[in-house]
């Protein structure tokens, strides 16, 4: 027996059960996974191979099903999907019907299954709630010809994006010699027109992306954009977004046919661009090493009891829960570098070094403050680096802002509300002091029995999301830890579904730095820009400073003619699984017959556990409020891929 089927076989048998797919591993001559071991980019079609190789197994079927329906139990959108509002009726869906139709589904592989799961989750258009199998995406496809949409001459068009050679060249030579390998030049693409995309119109090519891949937000518009490559931050650093055209999940599609006409000649060609497969996960040596990195469960997939001490200080060091919202972008994992002759060439301005990063245009006049995430290394760090780069402003004599939330996939509640409360001034919140939205969860009879577990057991907020001190009353005050808001719960309708929820909720937030009374620029001198990307936190964060104060908001790109949200997923709070897993665990709710088991898979099923309740219609969440930007530009040469050069631009148009 080798050393890898070994450990494999341990794991399994640690799990309680021997998945017939592994119980007669292929030797490494007929092994497709040996074929791309050590490797950092493959053809597709070997990549594929792989993940194929493992049969389907009814065992692993069910104990996924099982968790993921009973996770949906506590989902805060699922009766809405059964026939959503305008404007986003595509999002409709029968939640438990596609899971009744996967369970009797046949499937081949373990791939067919999980990938099922996943189209499913992704195509609710809510990233909030997905299925992330770990042993399906360890791969991303990357084409060496990244497609983006940009005006010409006063038309809207698609094009390869002009600085591909820049931007790809990054990858370094383990990417471009496959390319030299097979005689495909690459390079000479960059710039073209495209006229096609697959036989279709790249802007409809684009929505069907939408529609079948690209998932997270809720409106097609914005899904769109996210087609198409674009600038964004990740971790701390400017980078190129692939987009989901260029850079798809899975390595099911080996070529893209683009019909196009390069630059400098006016004949149209049609031309078959091939993939090549990134393998983003841990060195694997065959396919049962593979399995056991990748698909077995590992020690962090479930949850624990945090009423252990070690556990509680692991996770949290014994402070506080943060609550989160954010999106899952797996291509965040693969980031490349936005190339640096596009970055800004004006000095950024103190606070600059985490997730924000502020500048001074050369008008003299106009900071702007590139928000990338919510989500920072240092929470605390966060809310000092907004009032440095404020400070700087104010001491250039700066008198107008620009907020960029590009590509901003969210991250923690509290920093949203807090760059809200600074950006806006307290005052200005009027009789709502809190600066974030009531919200309200899930009243399924275990969410019931956790909050009623969670006050008789005396936790407060340093173990459990559903702990009442997480939350406060209307009047901002916090909730003593024997407040129960689930009870009596709130009952409505919605499509003929009875839906349970909690009393209304405010988020209790440990702000770090004073709020200021009066805000620093008027509410007319301050106006947000992006691509419409601009997820949960993000989305309320934006949803807040429209909403409250009638902030201006400009959404660059998408497609001529389709409406399009300023805001992507915009629900309250994600719960992953480890999370609602421990929840119930430190609850000494596990052996409830009501609790999902624990996951025999290494993956994450996700969920929206909170909803945030609009100002301008105190029954509707936002995520289901149609808001609209102020102002629409096209991307252009200059703009899509210079930050810089689109703040100049957007300076001149929001604050004339």
């Amino acid at each position: 027996m080798s050393p890898s089927f070994a450990r494999l076989t341990a794991l399994v048998a640690a799990l309680g059960v021997l998945p017939a797919a592994l119980a007669a591993p292929a030797a490494h001559a007929a092994d497709p996974c040996v074929k791309i071991a050590g490797k950092t980019f493959v053809p597709p079609q070997d990549a594929l191979a792989c993940m194929k190789s493992f049969p389907f197994n009814e065992t692993l079927r069910q104990n996924v099903l099982t968790v993921i329906s009973r996770v949906f139990d506590f989902y805060t959108f699922e009766d809405y999907y059964l026939n959503s509002p305008p404007p986003f009726q595509d999002s409709t869906k029968n939640i438990r019907a596609e899971l009744a139709r996967i369970n009797r589904t046949h499937y081949a592989t373990d791939f067919d299954f999980n990938k099922d799961v996943y189209d499913f989750t992704t195509q609710l258009n809510d990233g909030h709630t997905r299925w992330f199998p770990d042993c399906q995406t360890q791969f991303q496809n990357i084409l060496p010809a990244p497609i983006v949409t940009l005006e010409e001459n006063g038309v809207q068009g698609v094009f390869v994006a002009p600085d591909s050679v820049e931007f790809i060249s990054q990858l370094g030579t383990n990417f471009t010699s496959f390319f030299d390998s097979i005689h495909f030049n690459w390079q000479r693409l960059a710039g073209a027109r495209v006229l096609a995309i697959e036989g279709m119109d790249p802007f409809d090519y684009a929505v069907k992306i939408a529609e079948t891949q690209s998932g997270n937000y809720l409106d097609l518009g914005v899904r769109v954009n996210s087609a198409f490559s674009s600038y964004r931050i990740s971790g701390t650093d400017f980078s190129q977004r692939l987009g989901d055209i260029s850079g798809p999940q899975f390595p099911t599609q080996t070529t893209l046919t683009l019909t196009l006409i390069p630059v400098n000649s006016t004949r149209q060609e049609t031309v078959a661009v091939p993939y090549l497969t990134n393998y983003l996960g841990a060195p694997f040596t065959d396919g049962a090493d593979f399995w056991a990195i990748n698909c077995a469960a590992q020690p962090g997939t479930n949850g624990v009891d945090f009423k252990d001490d070690a556990q509680l200080q692991k996770s949290s060091g014994g402070s506080r829960k943060l609550a989160r919202a954010a999106i899952v972008d797996s291509s965040l994992k693969n980031a490349i570098g936005l190339p640096s002759e596009f970055q800004p060439t004006v000095p950024s301005v103190n606070g600059s070094e985490g997730v924000i990063k502020s500048y001074i245009l050369p008008d003299k006049k106009t900071g702007v403050m590139f928000v990338g995430s919510f989500e920072p290394d240092d929470f605390n760090q966060f809310q000092t680096d907004v009032a440095s780069a404020m400070s700087d402003f104010q001491d250039a004599g700066v008198s107008q802002l620009l907020v960029d939330l590009t590509n901003n996939g969210g991250g923690f509640v509290c920093l949203g509300q807090f760059l809200h409360a600074f950006l806006s001034g307290t005052k200005s919140l009027g009789n709502f002091p809190n600066p974030g939205f009531e919200s309200t969860a899930r009243a399924n009879p275990l969410a019931q029995k956790i909050v009623a577990s969670d006050i008789a057991l005396g936790l407060n907020s340093n173990f459990a999301f559903y702990a009442p001190d997480n939350w406060a009353f209307p009047n901002n005050t916090q909730f003593p830890v024997t407040r129960n808001y689930m009870k009596p719960p709130s009952s409505r309708q919605i499509n003929g579904q009875t839906f349970l929820e909690s009393q209304r909720i405010q988020d209790v937030c440990p702000f770090v730095v004073d709020l200021p009374e009066e805000p620093m620029f008027a509410p007319s001198k301050i106006a947000i820009v992006g691509n419409a990307n601009c997820a949960s936190t993000c989305a309320m964060f934006s949803t807040l400073m429209n909403e409250r104060h009638n902030t201006k908001i400009a959404i660059f790109g998408g497609k001529p003619g389709l409406q399009m949200q300023f805001k992507g997923m915009a629900g309250n709070q994600v719960l992953e699984w480890f999370d609602i897993d421990s929840e119930i665990k430190t609850a000494n709710l596990k052996d409830d017959p009501l609790a999902p088991p624990d996951l025999l898979v290494s993956g994450d099923m996700r969920h929206n556990w909170r909803i945030a309740y609009s100002f301008l219609d105190e029954t509707t969440p936002i995520e289901y409020k149609s808001e609209l930007p102020h102002f629409r530009f096209p991307y252009t040469a200059a703009t899509y891929n210079n930050p810089q050069s689109l703040w100049s631009f957007a300076a001149t148009q929001l604050f004339a």
